[in-house]
């Protein structure tokens, strides 16, 4: 999705990302390239000349345009068969949580409209209304029951009461009205048409750039609905602070996004990717939940939240890389949206990977068309990636990244339960959209 930043973001966060990259490199079981064509090749490769061999054998023989059906592969793809429509996608959580999570939205549009007819009682509260119920409530809503989710398993029991749930999803509400906030953006300086399965809000016509304004109220009425559930809480301001974190560290992401695109595409860096990742989509989407559900439960002691930050960014790598996967090869009509990384030219995950594996005359290909929203250059980008094994490649680094990051879970430490993060894993290892 989202210079003149140091490759790194150059933000207060980057000596601890720093550390979590270092961590996540040396964690990685890979071998390195032995092409002469390329150096210091950092994608993962298979661990047997037999294997190989197969991968080779799989990806020559790919040969359908929309969805690759690999063969001679130890296990099926997952990401590639998929029928199951994105609003039929399992969510993080069982379906009648995402039911009760749900069941407030009324609530909190009624709240956030009792506090914008403070203001204007006609136009624009109802035009915010109108913003907030085509874009905030729609998709899997993931970050917000995320929320939920680790707030039920962080509470003591007698914590657990309807009051304080409904607390938490406010919260958990809070959060996707961010998200909200920065895929409108998003979409509009992408040039996007289609999101969750509807035009962007961007798109239609009554909106145009307008939506760049909706999307700031829509921020901007965060931290109301936080003051009215948290206000008197002591960890208030902590609650506050994260979320203005978050944002910063999510645009310096999404600067990072927009100003690689410009780049050649042979400058392309695994080291950039992750830092784009990690800044972009892994702490707001992964850390972000979890670190308001610990505030919310009591935990104070700096190295918890460091251990959770730690496996929480390496599970939003591992999200990141299947989303670029999607982008490229996922259905339309399952994700909910027209892939557009090959025609903007963004730094993903497969760029990058091709780019290590690439042959002088395969590099000029993707120099030629890469970038390009010609529909013949983006279907000679996608050849490219098949002959070059890339959707057998996916499938063996996202085993190898899921049973990595397992064990980095075993690993922790201090008093954080375990099972939060096998769930938040579970659910998004082989999911469909």
């Amino acid at each position: 999705m989202f210079s003149t930043l140091t490759r790194y973001g150059g933000s207060a966060a980057a000596p601890q990302m720093t550390t979590a990259l270092s961590a996540l490199t040396a964690a990685f079981r890979r071998t390195i390239s032995k092409s002469s064509e390329v150096n210091n090749s950092d994608f993962m490769t298979i661990r047997t000349e037999n294997q190989n061999q197969k991968t080779v054998a799989s990806s020559r023989n790919c040969d359908s345009k929309q969805q690759i059906r690999l063969k001679k592969v130890s296990r099926t793809l997952s990401t590639l068969n998929s029928s199951v429509p994105e609003a039929a996608a399992h969510t993080a959580v069982p379906k009648s949580e995402s039911r009760e999570f749900m069941a407030v939205f009324p609530d909190v549009v009624r709240d956030l409209t009792a506090y914008a007819s403070k203001y204007d009682k006609n136009v624009a509260t109802k035009w915010f209304v109108r913003a907030l119920q085509y874009n905030v409530p729609q998709g899997k809503k993931n970050r917000g029951l995320a929320c939920v989710f680790a707030y039920r398993m962080l509470a003591r029991p007698e914590d657990l009461t309807p009051e304080n749930i409904r607390r938490a999803q406010y919260l958990g509400w809070a959060i996707e009205m961010l998200h909200s906030m920065f895929l409108i953006m998003d979409d509009v300086m992408d040039g996007s048409v289609t999101r969750r399965g509807q035009p962007c809000w961007h798109t239609l016509e009554d909106v145009k750039l307008a939506g760049v304004n909706d999307g700031i109220m829509i921020e901007a009425a965060i931290a109301h609905l936080v003051k009215t559930q948290y206000g008197n809480e002591p960890y208030y301001a902590r609650l506050l602070e994260l979320f203005n974190d978050m944002k910063f560290i999510t645009t310096i992401g999404q600067s990072l996004d927009l100003r690689s695109a410009k780049l050649d595409v042979t400058d392309y860096t695994m080291d950039l990717y992750k830092s784009i990742v990690f800044h972009k989509t892994a702490y707001y989407t992964f850390y972000l939940p979890v670190a308001m559900a610990m505030h919310l439960t009591g935990y104070t002691d700096p190295e918890m939240f460091r251990q959770a930050k730690t496996i929480l960014l390496e599970i939003g790598q591992f999200y990141q890389t299947q989303d670029d996967f999607f982008d490229c090869f996922g259905d339309p009509a399952v994700i909910g949206k027209v892939g557009t990384d090959i025609a903007e030219g963004k730094c993903s995950w497969l760029a990058v990977v091709a780019m290590q594996r690439a042959t002088e005359e395969q590099k000029e290909i993707m120099k030629a068309c890469y970038g390009s929203a010609d529909p013949e250059n983006i279907a000679r980008v996608k050849k490219l990636y098949e002959q070059l094994g890339l959707p057998t490649t996916y499938s063996i680094y996202e085993e190898e990244s899921y049973n990595m990051i397992k064990t980095h879970i075993q690993q922790i430490s201090r008093g954080l339960p375990h099972e939060l993060f096998f769930k938040i894993m579970e659910k998004i290892y082989r999911r469909e959209a």
